[in-house]
């Protein structure tokens, strides 16, 4: 194992890296660094209590050298014994940690994937999210590439595999729109709620004269279809390529390898050009419709269930506001369980953990 300032040298390194903000145009790179940054926070972590630990060990072994009253040192030499327990039981939490790199805890989850889809009541292991700016120009676009961020954090945490199927950046290194999978442990079970309206109030950093503006972003989670549940038929499909464009609308690809898929039954229109040649892209495309077709077919049948039915979806509506992002206070609302967080930051660092808990507990769902 390498030495733990070695690994601290190259965590500084990492977040050096992670806040460069041109390295989100290049996801691939972002996720890679962000899980290895992760994983040695881990290390660090379990570091630092194994030496809390040792400290304290120390600290008992000078009250036995002393004279102190025979009671104190007998609760000395006890805390010592449940000390060394707790030190060896670090040590092997560390030891297990260090042999897990990412790669390898992917292939595993991987491995374990049968066993997960029993988890989570029972829920789909797959989700597609897809985050558009909405009112708030480019303050909009922004806050989606800090609501994608929060979100790929919450899932390195999970020990979730991602993967971005599209995305259109801004100049400004924002999303006007990103889509991206997440699969693992529970997913869907924590992520179905995040769908709605997600309002930021802040001081735009294109903002000089220092106001707080308001903006929004839309979140939508989708399902991803089985293969048995979805048949799509190839006469159905209008298929396009296009030269793939970066930030401002120029084009950063010579050839036509991004794929614009029209279903023509039902109108939907998806593309993806986050790849480098036109199979993935069309792949990835499929994986986007497919969710969107389902997601159709659901609310049409919403539509049709009775008024009792309905009132036992919660939050069945995309369009609902669903949370404030209020940056000046430090403090985000779900104003659907009217409830609040002064943890702003830590929450936005992907430590979804709080929200998630209270958005599945019992008085969530009953309202």
């Amino acid at each position: 194992m390498p030495e733990i300032e070695d690994i601290k040298q190259e965590y500084d390194k990492l977040l050096n890296q992670l806040s460069d903000p041109e390295l989100i145009s290049d996801l691939t790179k972002f996720e890679k660094l962000l899980n290895r940054k992760n994983f040695l926070e881990k290390i660090i972590a379990k570091s630092q209590d194994i030496q809390e630990v040792r400290n304290k060990i120390e600290e008992n072994k000078e009250i036995l050298k002393s004279k102190e009253d025979p009671e104190f040192i007998s609760l000395a030499e006890t805390e010592i014994i449940q000390l060394q327990e707790r030190q060896a039981e670090l040590k092997q939490d560390l030891e297990d940690c260090v042999s897990k790199p990412p790669d390898l805890e992917d292939k595993e989850n991987k491995n374990n994937s049968e066993t997960l889809k029993k988890s989570a009541e029972g829920l789909p292991n797959t989700a597609i999210i897809e985050i558009r700016a909405g009112t708030g120009g480019e303050e909009s676009s922004l806050f989606a590439a800090d609501l994608y961020k929060m979100y790929s954090k919450y899932a390195s945490l999970r020990n979730w595999k991602q993967k971005v199927l599209n995305s259109r950046a801004t100049e400004l290194n924002g999303f006007k729109e990103i889509a991206f999978e997440l699969s693992g442990g529970n997913v869907f079970s924590e992520i179905q709620n995040e769908g709605g309206i997600h309002r930021v109030q802040r001081i735009p950093r294109t903002e000089k004269m220092g106001r707080i503006h308001t903006s929004t972003v839309s979140v939508a989670v989708l399902l991803k279809p089985k293969k048995t549940e979805m048949k799509i038929k190839p006469e159905d499909l209008k298929i396009d390529f296009f030269r793939s464009s970066g930030p401002g609308g120029q084009h950063v690809n010579k050839r036509e390898t991004a794929v614009r898929i029209t279903h023509l039954p039902t109108g939907i229109v998806v593309a993806s050009q986050n790849e480098r040649n036109q199979l993935q892209n069309k792949e990835n495309a499929m994986t986007i419709l497919e969710a969107k077709i389902l997601e159709k077919r659901e609310a049409e049948d919403f539509t049709k269930m009775g008024e009792k039915r309905k009132a036992q979806i919660k939050w069945a509506k995309r369009a609902e506001k669903i949370r404030t992002y209020n940056f000046p206070q430090n403090r985000i609302t779900d104003h659907r369980i009217k409830k609040s967080w002064r943890n702003l930051g830590d929450i936005m660092n992907g430590n979804l953990k709080p929200i998630v808990k209270a958005l599945k507990s019992p008085k969530s769902i009953l309202g």
